[in-house]
């Protein structure tokens, strides 16, 4: 191509434009030609196509319904028994329930009678810690073996968890296992004081109406929770 040019001058400028106009349709070379081999095999770096993220329905799932409140509450018990202590206390629960139960009810019977005696008493006065031997043997004697099977016996009498069994489960709790407990309690713990038969008795009629009444005003709210939203297992907690 150089000879002919050389021999016929005129065609100079004519090729001159061609080259011009057809050596930019070349791809033009990179100067680093193995980056742009590297960015085109990753496909990572494409940023044209967006990330799709896959949400969980258990996300959107509400505690509160009732066909799913069973399996939700597993699912979180399931869930905190990775956890060191609580993990520990499930599996309490799961092999020794019984034990596991009358325990955690004498420890929450100390706890609330040392509360008590620290609100009513003078700065001067001591505790009564034989008073509170007492409350923590009836928690973990009569309180927590009894709880444990009627939580049962109500959750098998009544296995849903719906607003209507919820309704049944405490209106029993209020006229059967709490007026039975209320008399277990003040029986026993005047028995332990000393008094005779006489005294429990008159102890009864004059103290059993006003607290069943107390009762009432509080521990529906507290049955409504416990029965709703607690599994079975861990309703003796609260």
């Amino acid at each position: 191509m150089s000879a002919a040019l050389l021999k016929n001058p005129a065609r100079i400028p004519y090729a001159l434009m061609q080259r011009r106009f057809i050596a930019p349709t070349r791809a033009p070379s990179s100067p680093f030609p193995f980056l742009c081999k590297n960015l085109q095999s990753r496909p990572y770096l494409q940023l044209l196509k967006p990330r799709e993220y896959k949400i969980s329905p258990y996300l959107f799932s509400s505690s509160f319904c009732s066909s799913s409140s069973s399996t939700t509450a597993t699912t979180a018990s399931a869930s905190l028994a990775k956890f060191g202590f609580v993990g520990w206390y499930l599996g309490m629960v799961k092999s020794w329930p019984i034990l596991t139960k009358s325990v955690t009810s004498a420890l929450i019977y100390i706890a609330a009678d040392l509360s008590a005696q620290t609100i009513v008493r003078q700065s001067q006065d001591s505790y009564d810690f034989v008073r509170t031997l007492r409350m923590a043997g009836y928690g973990m004697i009569i309180l927590g073996p009894t709880l444990h099977f009627w939580f049962n016996f109500v959750s098998k009498l009544f296995p849903k968890r719906d607003l209507l069994s919820t309704l049944k489960k405490m209106v029993m709790g209020q006229t059967i296992y709490g007026p039975a407990m209320t008399i277990v309690f003040f029986s026993l713990n005047a028995r332990l004081q000393g008094e005779s038969s006489t005294e429990i008795a008159a102890r009864l009629k004059r103290d059993f109406l006003p607290t069943f009444l107390s009762g009432v005003m509080y521990w529906p709210f507290c049955d409504f929770i416990t029965f709703r939203f607690v599994p079975v297992h861990l309703q003796v907690c609260v």
